[in-house]
């Protein structure tokens, strides 16, 4: 096993359809249209997640009516220039969402927003290539993902990528993240929670440049840190807070499907309820509203990423229960209009 495979195989859980067959619930509030802002496409050998899959899974009973692939190291180009070949991954995406345009699969629009890579390292440099994947996007690209989890203690680091300290400060980074305005594009940022202040000075650096913060921020619950759930809870809170300050800053309420939160359903016999996901989601999802607002927080799938804990329904339903408490128009925020607004989607 090479040491992606190994981080791979730490940071997902394995798909067991079989298992999660055996939660069924009805839908809540099926007619409320959803967005989801950020899942991957990939055919790896322990895990395909293809066109079929992402529509088995919409099909299970929630309104999603278009969808936003985040960037995954998937079916990079195999040769010519390293900087170039994370444009396979934009090609490849977009293939997959003309084909859902059609209209041949259904209403939803798969990838309707593409969010790929590019290593802001190479400073100036960096315009070039994202220009090129722009070009090759069909007009669906929006912006990149550049993570940077960082963790000194190996047994805290639960992301399948492992990112230099520091990389959010480095100067040919910032370099590069300059140009991201310019040409109209948005900033995703992946870290632990430890780092969230290293975010905070790369917004107020950047006070125009949109920026979303994904999966709530990577609350760990591993390494150090497991057992220390309230402990957590309470620096992470502070850390929020303290990011929401940042106007350009939006946030996704998701991803807590990850063993790197410690959470442990996918480990049980039977799959979790939606009441038992939205009893341990609720104090992340409270914070984040709170501090951010509606209209700078997005719910997220991070599917197929986290399927290895709950299904699609199940997971949706317990988005609902816990935006239970809040009004129509927020609710509509939540599961639909902030993340169109920041990816500029037109929904069908």
């Amino acid at each position: 096993m090479t040491s992606t495979e190994a981080s791979r195989t730490a940071a997902h859980l394995p798909i067991r359809p079989d298992w999660l067959a055996q939660r069924r619930e009805a839908i809540i509030e099926p007619d409320r249209v959803i967005v989801d802002p950020h899942h991957h496409l990939w055919d790896r050998p322990d895990n395909c997640y293809l066109l079929p899959e992402i529509l088995e899974d919409i099909a299970s009973g929630h309104a999603v009516r278009a969808t936003v692939f985040i960037e995954a190291r998937s079916m990079y180009r195999a040769g010519g220039p390293e900087e170039l070949r994370s444009l396979g991954e934009t090609e490849f995406v977009n293939g997959i969402a003309a084909m859902s345009a059609s209209g041949s699969y259904g209403s939803a629009r798969v990838a309707a927003g593409i969010v790929g890579h590019v290593d802001l390292r190479l400073g100036a440099r960096a315009a070039g290539v994202l220009e090129q994947h722009i070009a090759v996007a069909g007009g669906r690209f929006r912006g990149i993902r550049q993570s940077s989890p960082y963790h000194e203690d190996p047994s805290a680091r639960g992301s399948s990528v492992s990112a230099p300290q520091g990389l959010l400060a480095d100067a040919a980074f910032r370099a590069g993240f300059k140009c991201l305005r310019p040409l109209g594009l948005s900033f995703d940022a992946w870290m632990y929670h430890p780092q969230l202040a290293e975010l905070g000075d790369l917004a107020r650096a950047f006070p125009e440049q949109p920026i979303v913060l994904n999966h709530i921020g990577g609350a760990l619950g591993i390494g150090p840190y497991a057992g220390k759930r309230e402990e957590v809870l309470r620096d992470w809170s502070a850390a929020i807070r303290a990011l929401a300050r940042c106007p350009n800053v939006h946030v996704k309420l998701g991803g807590l499907g990850m063993p790197l939160t410690g959470f442990d359903f996918g480990r049980r016999g039977a799959p979790p309820t939606s009441e038992e996901l939205a009893a341990a989601w609720r104090p992340y999802f409270e914070t984040c509203i709170e501090a951010f607002g509606p209209q700078r927080c997005m719910v997220e799938s991070n599917f197929p990423v986290d399927k290895g804990m709950f299904s699609y329904a199940v997971m949706w339903n317990a988005f609902k229960r816990c935006a239970a408490g809040h009004s129509a128009d927020e609710k509509t925020a939540l599961f639909s209009g902030t993340a169109a607004r920041f990816y500029r989607l037109s929904l069908p």
